[in-house]
């Protein structure tokens, strides 16, 4: 490989230093010599730099590594496989999520009959029968196919003798429906991910009932109706339950009430109503809930009540009000409320006044003004605000002066003038500021640019802001996400972002930036820069 330096490495019977090593790499031709452990660092740092190569692969070659891990790693193919598999028996676990191996290179795997965990997302090269290989690996604890066409209804015959998963994930695994009679034996089940495969229906879900040791089950998007709900009722260790977008009604929640380990609950847009929303009460456990999209009213928010546990709610876009929230207010352990487009009002939130735990609450697109916004501000654990509403003016805003913790607050469509930005000196722990549609100008600004902790700073629609927007915030090298998009920003402007090296999202849409300024920023000086517009 190396001409002329075709050698073992000679450790002298002393273990080289991390340094020698490293300034020695390519003066040999095999690291079979080094101890595993040192050699697993060597091979973890190439990838993690982004310098591991097919040809400086092959010096890894046998050297008993335990985890080969080139998820989404460029160029990853079929060659690269004879050297992974080279690792034999010491192979614990693979990640070659995001590549282009196919049948030829997963098949050499065979020999690597200790492995414990496999991740095959996205590996689109990979065929039906490119499964046979993983029947022989009886030891797979975890097994991850995302998006693949590879596992068909007769292709997950393979996974009939891995006795010893834990771990499942199929997620957008299209073509799977009729192949769960082959999961039935999979006893030591924990965790199955069947999000977005969207064909599942009823009549697969009855091959779960003996799988008695599932604690996680994600069904989203999938054809499940109350019936197939029905099935799972016998699963008593389930902890997290996943049904957001299937066709089911509140009468599933019959079944569910029995799941007494239930401390997730996701029923985001499912149509549920009230009726049926008294089951809800045998969930003492429940931590977790998410309601959003549903047609629920504050008539069954009052079977909430007793779920004392609850630490979640997302209640987004039900038809709840003021006096809905009244029956919230002994829910003492509640950390994250989501409001959202509700009829919730300034009445509502005087029943919040108790949970003083809460940490996140949303209240965009509600009937909240400034004098609801009040009455949040005694909630001193906050940490995530989210008002995006046109109700909400620089009074608003000076009300949360008090919340000295907040790291995110959003105040999208709120009419903030360069007043009200006067107050954002108080949020020293910010990390996230959405001041979008409103009225500010560059003078704002001047009271963003000591946030030092921002890594997200989306000032767009804010149609006065001009270059000197962007030499105020220069000093803000925390930045990960910046959008000044619809301002007077030009060309002109961008040496002000030079020293902004963690950047990796930059909008300037409806500017007077040009598509290739931005990109001589991002090959110049911006190097991390991942998403950019204009481009």
């Amino acid at each position: 490989m190396f001409p002329g330096r075709d050698r073992e490495m000679n450790l002298g019977g002393a273990r080289p230093s991390w340094s020698f090593v490293w300034l020695e790499f390519a003066r040999y031709s095999t690291f079979a010599m080094l101890p595993r452990d040192l050699s697993q660092q060597i091979f973890n740092e190439l990838v993690n730099s982004n310098r591991l190569t097919e040809a400086s692969l092959q010096v890894f070659r046998d050297c008993a590594l335990q985890d080969i891990g080139l998820g989404e790693y460029p160029g990853v193919k079929d060659a690269w496989m004879e050297v992974v598999a080279s690792q034999k028996q010491s192979l614990l676990s693979v990640d070659i999520s995001c590549s282009e191996v196919a049948d030829s290179g997963i098949d050499l795997l065979r020999d690597c009959s200790s492995m414990q965990s496999l991740a095959c997302n996205y590996c689109d090269q990979i065929s039906e029968s490119g499964l046979g290989v993983l029947s022989g690996l009886s030891n797979l604890s975890s097994l991850s196919f995302k998006r693949s066409n590879a596992v068909t209804a007769e292709g997950m015959r393979a996974f009939a003798n891995l006795v010893n998963l834990l771990n499942l994930d199929l997620e957008g695994c299209l073509k799977i429906h009729g192949g769960l009679i082959h999961l039935k034996d999979l006893t030591k089940l924990e965790s199955l991910n069947m999000r977005y495969c969207n064909y599942i229906a009823d009549s697969d879900i009855k091959y779960l009932t003996d799988l008695t040791n599932l604690k996680d089950l994600q069904l989203s998007c999938c054809k499940i109706t109350d019936l197939g709900v029905s099935y799972i009722r016998g699963l008593q260790k389930l902890t997290h339950l996943n049904l957001e977008g299937c066709p089911v009604t509140a009468a599933c929640l019959e079944a569910i009430s029995g799941l007494s380990s239930l401390v997730l609950l996701n029923l985001n847009r499912c149509g549920i109503y009230d009726d049926g929303c008294e089951n809800f009460e045998g969930l003492k456990r429940l931590k977790v809930l998410n309601l959003g999209f549903n047609y629920i009213t504050d008539a069954c928010l009052v079977h909430l009540k007793e779920l004392i546990s609850l630490e979640s709610l997302n209640l987004d876009s039900c038809k709840i009000g003021d006096d809905g929230l009244s029956h919230l207010k002994g829910l003492v352990l509640l950390q994250s409320l989501e409001l959202s487009d509700t009829e919730v009002g300034n009445n509502g939130l005087q029943h919040l006044s108790g949970l003083r735990n809460l940490q996140s609450i949303n209240l965009s697109f509600t009937l909240v003004t400034d004098i609801g916004v009040k009455k949040i501000s005694v909630l001193n654990s906050l940490k995530s605000v989210n008002l995006d509403n046109r109700q909400i003016t620089d009074v608003g805003l000076a009300a949360l002066i008090s919340l000295t913790r907040l790291t995110h607050l959003d105040l999208f469509g709120a009419c903030i003038t360069d007043n009200g930005t006067n107050c954002f000196r108080y949020f020293k722990n910010l990390v996230s500021l959405e001041v979008c549609g409103g009225f500010v100008t560059d003078a704002g600004v001047k009271n963003i640019k000591d946030l030092k902790a921002l890594t997200l700073l989306n000032l767009s629609q804010n149609a006065n802001l001009t270059d000197k927007t962007l030499e105020l915030i220069s000093g803000l090298t925390a930045l990960i996400n910046l959008n000044v998009s619809n301002s007077r920003v030009s060309n002109a402007g961008l040496k002000h972002l030079n020293d902004l090296h963690n950047l990796r999202s930059l909008s300037l849409d409806s500017t007077r930036v040009t598509a290739n300024e931005m990109r001589k920023l991002r090959a110049t000086v911006l190097h991390n820069l991942i998403s950019m517009r204009p481009e």
